[in-house]
């Protein structure tokens, strides 16, 4: 196992040797990682980046776009031949169609390229000619991210931790009661362990539908072609202090290490440790909906991501020596055409102070982050309402269960966030001084005119922040 484990490190070193050095002397590559929490809006953000970038008409914040150094984009087969292409014309045809719909969600991992042809600028720019630099985008499941820190955990401490965590849960009520009368110790019985680890399933389903963020391990919430494989056959059980061969206990803590060495860690190594600029998108309004537990359960989300990170900056000879790091971070905060954009402010505040401690380590490290409020497709429009004598900034746009029209107040944010953090830290059960509520908008009917990707809100800062600057 250890001289695997060298010689795999090995053969990783020579591998990023020679796409540093092919990087640096010829076609820079752009290894952009797009992942966030469930319905954060991945799938749509990497739809209408890849259009607008295409199209850039509407991306005036990205400085190579407004001075019109970017001469072509065009999209190419992405390098890695083993991982699924991201399916960039069904969903952006979902998005764009006579019908739109919002796309199915990320279920795997998958990557896309896209090339672009940029003229450099500065003193020798009238020497240089254009340079292609390549964007790849990949696109996984933040489940699978927070899947990360189980490395760090045996399988006891992983148990004792979410037993505890769960423990008053209404939603983790059935699971624990099937675990009531569990002996750990007990001889291994294979249709029990299927019992608790489906049952341990539907929790975790039910934990993110309710508003819960630490819904680990992530797997069985996506199983894809692993579903009802041992790797996947396995849930917390009560800590015991010793633990008897072919007991439930020994079997289970088995299964657990390898769902860390044969799920976990490939994707660290295949995938994620290859990432320079990473986008976390962060559906927060969502979490204010839902509550004070949630908006802490998702403070507590973001900081366990973060720690997944290896930022810092990648300068040649480090990249060579040590591996990749993460250079820049961004939290965004989704779905900000929800609000009249009055209210952005305060939901950026909002998303810095839910990202501050993780964003104060990343720059420590070397990282540089950032944080703000964005909307990859715009699907309302704004108007102002007179109520009681005051003027209320709504929203309209087409509601998604009924599909009627309606312009809608989703209530104020604080201007203070820590009027919403603080309650959050306290465990208050629910807001005392506003009512928020997260509206479920259907995308807009489009007609776009030659040269322009889809409307959307602040979406060319966001790109110009992450890799404006390597063109």
């Amino acid at each position: 196992m250890v001289i695997s484990s060298l010689a795999d490190r090995v053969v990783r070193s020579v591998e990023t040797v020679g796409d540093t050095v092919s990087e640096a002397l010829f076609e820079p590559v752009i290894r952009l990682g797009v992942t966030g929490l469930a319905r954060s809006g991945k799938t749509v953000f990497i739809t209408s980046l890849v259009a607008n970038l295409l199209d850039r008409g509407r991306m005036p914040g990205l400085v190579a776009a407004q001075e019109g150094r970017i001469e072509a984009a065009y999209l190419q087969p992405q390098p890695d031949d083993t991982v699924p292409r991201f399916d960039y014309e069904t969903h952006l045809g979902a998005l764009t169609g006579p019908s739109p719909h919002w796309p199915d969600s990320t279920r795997a991992i998958s990557e896309l390229r896209l090339s672009l042809r940029v003229r450099p600028t500065g003193l020798l720019s009238g020497l240089q000619g254009p340079r292609t630099v390549h964007l790849d985008i990949v696109d996984y499941p933040g489940e699978w991210l927070l899947d990360l820190a189980l490395l760090d955990r045996s399988f006891d401490d992983w148990s004792r931790e979410t037993l505890e965590r769960i423990a008053d849960r209404r939603c983790a009520a059935d699971y624990m009661s099937a675990l009531a009368g569990i002996d750990p110790e007990a001889a291994h019985d294979e249709p029990l362990a299927q019992t608790l680890a489906q049952s341990f399933a539907t929790y975790l389903n039910a934990a993110r539908d309710t508003g819960y963020y630490d819904c680990t391990p992530g797997r069985f919430l996506l199983p894809g072609d692993l579903a009802g494989s041992p790797v996947l056959t396995f849930a917390p059980l009560p800590v015991t202090v010793s633990s008897a061969r072919r007991s439930l206990h020994r079997e289970m803590e088995r299964r657990f290490e390898a769902y860390k060495a044969r799920v976990v860690k490939p994707f660290f190594r295949d995938h994620f440790s290859r990432i320079d600029r990473q986008v976390v998108l962060v559906d927060t309004l969502g979490a204010i909906s839902k509550g004070p537990k949630a908006v802490e359960d998702m403070r507590h989300a973001l900081a366990d991501i973060l720690t997944s990170f290896r930022p810092g900056r990648n300068a040649w000879l480090a990249s060579l020596l040590m591996g990749k790091r993460v250079e820049k971070i961004l939290f965004a905060a989704t779905k900000a055409d929800h609000l009249h954009h009055l209210q952005h402010p305060q939901l950026t505040s909002i998303m810095e102070a839910l990202t501050r401690d993780a964003r104060d380590r990343a720059q420590f490290a070397g990282a540089e982050t950032a944080a703000l409020s964005l909307a990859s497709l715009r699907a309302t429009t704004e108007e102002m309402h007179s109520h009681n004598g005051q003027e209320l900034p709504c929203v309209r746009g087409t509601l998604l269960d009924s599909g009627k029209q309606a312009a809608l107040y989703p209530g104020a944010l604080p201007d203070d966030p820590s009027h919403l953090l603080q309650p959050a830290r306290d465990g208050a059960e629910a807001w005392l001084d506003g009512d928020y509520q997260a509206m479920g908008f259907a995308p807009a009917p489009l007609t776009l005119k030659p040269g322009d990707g889809p409307p959307h809100i602040r979406l060319d800062r966001a790109v110009q922040f992450l890799i404006g600057d390597r063109l």
